[in-house]
């Protein structure tokens, strides 16, 4: 097998898991990967670091490296923190509003339906999360970008894992509809299709799916192009 870069190794556990082809809490044995994958050890350990720091897996000592298990309770309690602090978010962007603050949202929800396009799930997870950061940080309010993207993080693998590629769109469809309000400076209207959105999102995540395949090299070998 060719030798595999770490960026590949990551890409190729990343679609494992998103493709449900890996559950949360199945252990990654760095032996295992380096076989599979024809590299060292040393190159296994750099992709699960990264893939740690980007809270798809959980390294810990003595054990290892695991798919990481959020909380369905927790993601549920994110959710409703979101709803409490971006209505007021919300309210807050439509009274600075600026025509470059929408174009540069309007630029981000394209951007959006460039992956879903793509058909780039990692990818179009980490840009409708960031939807709602990049309002945070054009108001010039790094605290609460910097507490939203805390937030988002926390439920990021069960929105990667368990969102739809048809929720997905319609996440994004009801973006473009919040911009419209913003750019209209409709406050209430705005605050509306934010808390919508968000429930919408809450209630599309499908935690009954059935378990995958908690086989490493069987989930694995599928994800070969």
């Amino acid at each position: 097998m060719e030798s595999s870069t770490t960026s590949s190794i990551v890409e190729a556990l990343t679609r494992a898991i998103v493709d449900h082809r890996l559950h949360p809490g199945a252990k990654l044995a760095e032996q295992k990967l380096a076989d599979h994958f024809g590299v060292s050890r040393t190159l296994v350990r750099q992709a699960l670091f990264q893939l740690a720091q980007n809270r798809l897996i959980t390294l810990e000592p003595a054990r290892g490296a695991f798919v990481a298990k959020p909380s369905v309770a927790e993601a549920r309690q994110v959710f409703s923190v979101r709803r409490m602090l971006e209505a007021e978010m919300t309210r807050a962007f439509v009274r600075s509003i600026t025509p470059a603050k929408i174009r540069a949202l309007r630029a981000h929800v394209a951007s959006e339906k460039a992956a879903l396009d793509r058909a780039d799930v990692g990818q179009r997870t980490e840009l409708l999360g960031d939807f709602h950061v990049r309002m945070a940080e054009l108001m010039g309010n790094d605290v609460l970008a910097q507490l939203l993207g805390d937030l988002i993080s926390r439920c990021a693998l069960i929105t990667l894992v368990y969102q739809s590629t048809t929720a997905a769109e319609h996440s994004h469809g009801e973006h473009g509809q919040i911009v419209d309000a913003l750019a209209a400076r409709d406050e209430e209207r705005a605050v509306q299709l934010m808390q919508a959105h968000l429930l919408h999102v809450e209630e599309g995540l499908a935690f009954d799916r059935e378990p995958p395949s908690n086989d490493l090299s069987m989930a694995l070998s599928s994800a070969a192009p």
